[in-house]
C-alpha cells in the first residue's frame, strides 16, 4: 500500500492494522468451523478489540489561524518550557506530551500545515510511555516541520512497552495539511510536540485531547 492510501485512507480501519485484523477474524472462524466454543469466543473478543484499535474516524479541524492541533489522541501527560539545551532542535520551547493507551485512536495527524524539513528514526529502548524517561532512552521517530512563516516545530513518536511499531507515511520534502494522517504507533505510546518558546498553550495537564480536533496552542 503506497503512502497516499493511507494518508487519504476513507476506510474506518487504518489500513496498518489489515493484517491483524483478518488473521484475527480467521483464527475466529477456524475455532467457530471446528466446534470448540470457549476458543471462538475468546478469539473472537481479541478480533473486536483490534478492530476497535485500528480504528480511523474522519476528524475536521476548526481551520483557526496559527492553531496547532494535537498530533494525537489521549491525555496530556506533560507541558513544559525548555532552554535550548533541553529542546532536540537546540531552540528554546515549549514540549507538550500526549500520553496514548490502548484504547485510543493511534493514527497520528499533522498539527498545523506546513513542509517536512526532517525526518530522523532513532532506536532504543521500550520503557512504559507515561514515565518521563521514555522521552529520552525509547525507540522514537522525529519529524521536523517548518510553517509557511519559517516556524519550526518539531514532533516526536515515542515507542511504549507494547508499542513495537512506529509507522510514519510521509518524507522530507513533502508539503502537509493540518489534521492530514502521517503515521500510527501500535498498542500504546506517546508523542510530543515542540513548539515555539513564545506560542500560547491552551491545554491543560491531564486534559484529553482528539488529533486533529483538539488545539493545543496557538504560534504568536
Amino acid at each position: 500500500m503506497n503512502k497516499e492510501a493511507r494518508i487519504n485512507n476513507r476506510l474506518p480501519f487504518a489500513r496498518e492494522g489489515f493484517p491483524f485484523i483478518f488473521m484475527g477474524i480467521g483464527i475466529t472462524i477456524f475455532f467457530a468451523w471446528l466446534g470448540l466454543a470457549t476458543l471462538t469466543i475468546i478469539a473472537g473478543a481479541i478480533a473486536l478489540f483490534v478492530l476497535y484499535f485500528f480504528r480511523d474516524p474522519e476528524r475536521r479541524h476548526s481551520g483557526q489561524k496559527n492553531a496547532v492541533m494535537t498530533p494525537a489522541d489521549g491525555r496530556i501527560l506533560e507541558i513544559k518550557k525548555l532552554e535550548g539545551n533541553d529542546n532536540p532542535s537546540g531552540q528554546p520551547a515549549i514540549k507538550v506530551s500526549i500520553f496514548m493507551s490502548v484504547f485510543n485512536v493511534h493514527v497520528n495527524r499533522i498539527p498545523i500545515q506546513g513542509t517536512i524539513k526532517k525526518i530522523s528514526y532513532h532506536p532504543g529502548k521500550f520503557l512504559s510511555a507515561n514515565l518521563d524517561k521514555a522521552s529520552a532512552q525509547n525507540e522514537s521517530n522525529r519529524v521536523t516541520l517548518t510553517t509557511a512563516d519559517a516556524r519550526e516545530i518539531l514532533v516526536i513518536q515515542i515507542a511504549g512497552l507494547i508499542a513495537r511499531r512506529i509507522a510514519c507515511w510521509i518524507d522530507e520534502g513533502d508539503t502537509v495539511e493540518t489534521g492530514q494522517r502521517f503515521g500510527l504507533i501500535r498498542f500504546g505510546s506517546r508523542l510530543e510536540v515542540f513548539l515555539p518558546a513564545d506560542s500560547k498553550i491552551v491545554t491543560q495537564i491531564r486534559q484529553k485531547v482528539k488529533a486533529g480536533e483538539t488545539v493545543i496552542g496557538y504560534l504568536s
